[in-house]
């Protein structure tokens, strides 16, 4: 048996795939990765793949990054980890002080995780406690449901589910889901921005007092397929939310550190900053596992109180772990030397190199905002994913479409040539995909 085929059989045996029907699996086992260097991922036979969703969109700077590594190395000679209930260290401090002067101190109050969807639950009971606080003894209706977009996805802890639309996802679990609300998602293919605004409005009144906030994925919903809206609408959502008294949350873990063309997508909105913005995925460049909920001065201060049961009480053991905050401080330097600008020079790399694709007679709606770079196949037949997927690793090529919907999330390491590598790498996979659905059909 080859290492390659032994690694993906013990793998099936001892490990429960994420988002995988373990069944299916057994018959297309996991690819056994031994080793990253820069964009490329190597499996244990030596064969090469362009890591083109960022291993599900954490890493920012390729696999093996020298500068992340050394920082990472250093904090572990020093301090790797201690609780930060009733401690604290330099990095977790450092960290917070630099995620918050990038947005000119409206938030500045970190709250340290360890993944996205923790720091949706985190925001979540926040905002729920901040009412609760606030409103104690009041005769009202208590805030306690919450808004998020169609096709939203936030994570799949049982609060993130409340406010996630995938129903693959929610459907099994729904009795355990807490209330939440659904509205239009303005999906700039369907031009349906002020549709969704209107039906924002007209929910807020009609349950006004009742919602507590706002969930939003700024400028892009990533597992929706990558539906894209435009900064207007995220000024017009601030302003709505900030009419009728609910918190903002800006759900950033996808969408943050670079991706869409500024260091936080909020930053192009032309608007005041939302009550939570959440960060995750990247902030550590793909190396250790992280997440920040930064909130403002008012959210803090309605927890501030000699009674313990006013506080905040939410925390894992490895909250603000001083490795992980080292890592992050690593990729902060980045940005301070110009990342974001690097990243619009590469962005243009790759909208030039994937125009031609457009003319396909199977693909529509070729999108992009920043480094998220998307299109949708018509008529894609059964298992399109899965297709495109293992047809895509004869190209050297690892990338997982959402549904009939092909995205490329890679590496901040785009030169001009790597962005002719992959328009070429996907333009041969999809005519191999197209022409095993029209066989199929024959």
């Amino acid at each position: 048996m080859s290492l390659d085929s032994d690694l993906a059989q013990r793998s099936l045996r001892a490990v429960w795939h994420p988002c995988t029907q373990m069944a299916r699996a057994a018959q297309l086992p996991p690819l056994p990765i031994a080793r990253g260097e820069g964009p490329w991922l190597f499996d244990t036979a030596g064969r090469r793949y362009f890591d083109a969703n960022s291993s599900w969109w954490v890493n920012l700077f390729g696999h093996s990054d020298e500068g992340l590594r050394a920082a990472i190395a250093r904090q572990l000679h020093t301090l790797p980890h201690v609780m930060l209930a009733g401690c604290t260290h330099e990095p977790a401090v450092r960290l917070a002080e630099r995620l918050a002067a990038r947005t000119g101190g409206a938030l500045g109050h970190a709250s340290f995780a360890s993944d996205g969807a923790s720091a949706v639950e985190i925001a979540l009971k926040m905002s729920f406690h901040y009412w609760k606080n606030r409103e104690a003894g009041g005769t009202g209706p208590q805030r306690d449901a919450f808004v998020c977009l169609k096709n939203s996805y936030h994570g799949e802890t049982i609060g993130a589910l409340a406010v996630t639309d995938v129903q693959i996802f929610r459907d099994a679990y729904a009795p355990l889901l807490t209330q939440s609300h659904t509205v239009a998602s303005p999906d700039a293919r369907l031009g349906n921005e002020d549709a969704a605004i209107d039906a924002l409005r007209d929910l807020l009144e009609r349950e006004r007092g009742r919602i507590a906030a706002v969930i939003v994925e700024p400028l892009v919903q990533g597992a929706a397929g990558m539906v894209m809206h435009a900064p207007s609408y995220l000024k017009r959502l601030r302003a709505l939310a900030t009419a009728h008294g609910v918190h903002l949350i800006a759900d950033e873990i996808a969408v943050g550190f670079g991706r869409t063309g500024s260091f936080y997508a909020w930053e192009q909105a032309d608007a005041p900053w939302p009550d939570f913005l959440l960060l995750s995925k990247g902030i550590t460049g793909g190396t250790l596992p992280l997440s920040v909920v930064l909130t403002t001065d008012a959210v803090f201060d309605a927890f501030w109180s000699d009674d313990v049961a006013r506080g905040f009480l939410h925390s894992h053991s490895y909250t603000g772990n001083a490795l992980a905050c080292a890592a992050a401080n690593a990729v902060l330097d980045r940005f301070d030397a110009g990342q974001v600008e690097a990243n619009r020079q590469q962005a243009q790399f790759l909208a030039d190199a994937f125009a031609p694709l457009a003319a396909h007679p199977r693909v529509e709606h070729l999108r992009q905002r920043g480094m998220i770079l998307a299109f949708d196949v018509r008529s894609a037949g059964d298992r399109f994913s899965e297709r495109f997927h293992l047809a895509a690793r004869r190209h050297e090529l690892l990338i997982r479409p959402i549904g009939d919907t092909v995205y490329l999330m890679p590496p901040y390491l785009i030169d001009e040539a790597a962005a002719v590598f992959l328009a070429g790498a996907v333009g041969r996979t999809l005519g191999e995909v197209v022409d095993e659905v029209i066989a199929d059909a024959a």
